[in-house]
């Protein structure tokens, strides 16, 4: 991705390096105006990075503690994490064994007097199921925050990630399929104020300088990082493209791998593929024999939230979530990434057919 890119990228340095503005200048307030545009929200709030995008929301909210917060069973430690910074407790609910998105039927299930918001995590980049989550959430006063670090222009039934929820968190971490030169995020809203309150509480919980209106914090969206997301973002669709016709490579040459379990989209669900996760029970012997052969792959994720050193205070047992426990003992990311090509794919699944025939 980033070859084709370098002479506007070093162009866009060279701005920020000449333009001697370094914090919260014109290109975060650009940036911003271009990623609310994207996701068709009225506002976006430039962050530090994804975990404190979802903090903020949450804070935001008034969230704090004896609060109960709603997460998936099986997501990256940072959509807990936040919550337990807000001192909230994370209740974790299973996902659907097709998607492993969070199934909302069990949503429903462990929503009690203390639950006061929700936070749908868009897992591996396909679209939660957001019509049926922002229901339930309607139907008991709950807030929504999406956790959109891996589905950025992912749509259910037509309306794209990000707009769902009350507030929207997001990650634009280097490996993400919008990804920055290091850490951002962003929060995005069609709430005003909501928009006002997490730009100040980004910046010191300042709205005018050396004027501090509440106990803010300083996780500010980067100058540089956010002329580098510009430029990029006008490459997204097109890099979304890539990795779906990536991922049908991948679907059609390993359809008759009987041992691997292939990604399922949702037929209202669109998936742009951030990672391309297969399942085998014998995950890790294939990994090794990836390995051998040159062929790099990661888990998402290892160890369930629940099963976390960090979380052990909250009693969770090894069989208290076993879907996401599966997940964590049978997946496995292959590579995928734009520039990728068919004979690269090929070459790969080549090495899974043997693999599935030893």
């Amino acid at each position: 991705m980033h070859p084709a890119l370098r002479e506007e990228m070093i162009q866009v340095f060279t701005e920020f390096y000449d333009g001697q503005y370094y914090v919260l200048g014109k290109s975060v307030e650009q940036f911003e105006t271009e990623y609310a545009a994207y996701n068709k929200v009225k506002h976006c709030v430039g962050v530090s990075n994804g975990l404190d995008a979802i903090y903020l929301s949450l804070k935001a909210l008034g969230i704090g503690p004896g609060d109960e917060v709603i997460v998936p069973s099986n997501t990256f430690i940072a959509s807990v994490l936040a919550v337990s910074y807000t001192g909230a407790k994370p209740i974790f609910v299973e996902p659907n064994e097709l998607t492993y998105n969070i199934d909302p039927k069990e949503i429903q299930k462990a929503i009690t007097p203390h639950t006061k918001a929700i936070i749908p995590v868009h897992l591996y980049g396909q679209a939660a199921e957001m019509p049926e989550i922002m229901a339930i959430a309607q139907e008991n006063g709950l807030w929504v925050v999406e956790d959109n670090a891996q589905a950025h222009g992912a749509v259910f039934d037509g309306k794209i990630t990000g707009s769902f929820g009350h507030l929207n968190a997001t990650s634009f971490y280097p490996g993400k399929n919008l990804g920055a030169l290091g850490d951002a995020g962003a929060v995005t809203t069609d709430s005003l104020e909501f928009y006002d309150n997490i730009k100040s509480l980004r910046n010191y919980g300042s709205r005018v300088k050396y004027h501090n209106s509440e106990i803010g914090h300083n996780m500010r969206l980067d100058e540089l990082q956010a002329g580098i997301l510009s430029l990029k973002l006008q490459h997204l669709n097109d890099w979304t493209v890539k990795r779906q016709q990536i991922a049908n490579w991948y679907l059609a040459n390993l359809k008759d791998c009987n041992s691997i379990h292939l990604p399922y989209t949702h037929p209202q669900a669109s998936h742009v593929y951030h990672l391309f996760v297969i399942r085998s029970q014998r995950r890790d012997e294939l990994q090794e024999y990836l390995r051998q052969n040159e062929i790099g792959t990661l888990i998402h994720y290892p160890i369930p939230p629940h099963l976390q050193e960090a979380y052990r205070g909250l009693g969770y047992q090894q069989g208290d979530f076993p879907i996401a426990e599966n997940l964590a003992k049978t997946a496995l990311s292959l590579p995928i990434w734009p520039g990728m090509t068919e004979e690269m794919v090929e070459v790969i699944c080549g090495y899974i057919r043997k693999f599935q025939d030893s």
